[in-house]
């Protein structure tokens, strides 16, 4: 199953047309997890209890561990997170915080660290920036949490920037950004 996380709010997004050409050159075929037409909160107190209760059991059975399963399960994943004041959107901070459980995204071994459970061979990260992009607190952190936690050896960036810029075409660099896909 190849995975498509959409963090794109905005109907005509630009991240999203970047992230469908990236689908695309893949080979399409991609089921999508639209974040803003899911039900994922920020853990609570009573939520979190209530995981940690199930994950001391092993008992992955409640709905609220198949956004984790789903992701550990994906050969392929593409998100697709525009670049917002610095960073992403919090709404796929908060969809990392639901999908890392102890033993469907992950293990620690007996050296005490990380050990990703997650089958995709690479993930590919999509983003827009009206201005410069700097990756440090979007791309380099999903980067991280892919090598280090989830076991995603290969991670790609995938970026059109200075898309708001006066003087500057969006379109062309949009396009442009696009037909380097094709040439690859």
């Amino acid at each position: 199953m190849k995975l498509f996380i959409n963090c794109c709010v905005r109907e005509e997004s630009r991240t999203k047309r970047l992230a469908q050409a990236v689908m695309d050159k893949l080979g399409g075929g991609f089921e999508e997890l639209d974040l803003y037409k899911e039900n994922i909160r920020p853990l609570d107190r009573e939520y979190l209890e209530r995981r940690t209760t199930l994950v001391e059991r092993g008992d992955f059975t409640d709905r609220m561990f198949d956004h984790a399963k789903q992701f550990a399960s994906a050969e392929t994943i593409v998100i697709a997170a525009p670049y917002w004041d610095l960073s992403f959107p919090s709404k796929l901070k908060i969809y990392f915080e639901n999908i890392y459980v102890t033993g469907i995204v992950t293990k620690y071994g007996e050296d005490g660290m990380p050990h990703g459970l997650c089958k995709a061979a690479k993930l590919y990260y999509v983003t827009t920036a009206g201005g410069p992009y700097d990756p440090a607190y979007s791309y380099g952190y999903v980067e991280s949490l892919a090598k280090i936690h989830f076991g995603i050896s290969e991670t790609e960036l995938i970026k059109a920037e200075m898309l708001d810029i006066v003087g500057f075409d969006a379109e062309e660099i949009l396009n442009r950004e696009i037909s380097k896909l094709w040439s690859r």
